[in-house]
């Protein structure tokens, strides 16, 4: 049965990490959705310390709210100029280029698989 918007699930995304990997990934279980947002917070040590409860020193942070969003999401809901806008902000290039070149690699890799 799927959720009605009304439903709320009370399940929260784990990131976590394969021992050989560094990227990481989300065990999303079978009747939820994927998340479409993900709230991160970044903490920084000041390189201060202050005391702890017990007297010792615990180093200080700055912790910074960062979001995170699903690229899927924003590619339908934008126009192909404001999704390549997007991509073009966070360093990637616009989505029919991207999609030439993973062809043209894809192509090169099947190639010395087959040894052609």
């Amino acid at each position: 049965m799927s959720k009605t918007k009304q439903q709320k699930s009370n399940w929260i995304p784990e990131i976590m990490y394969e021992e050989d990997s560094q990227i990481p990934f989300i065990d999303v279980p079978e009747n939820e959705s994927d998340p479409p947002l993900l709230f991160i917070f970044l903490n920084r040590r000041t390189g201060e310390t202050e005391p702890g409860s017990e007297g010792e020193e615990l180093p200080v942070v700055e912790m910074d709210l960062r979001q995170y969003v699903d690229m899927s999401i924003l590619k339908r809901g934008l126009t192909e100029t404001e999704y390549d806008k997007v991509r073009s902000i966070l360093g990637l290039l616009p989505l029919k280029e991207a999609v030439a070149k993973g062809k043209g690699i894809t192509a090169n890799v099947k190639k010395a698989v087959d040894g052609n």
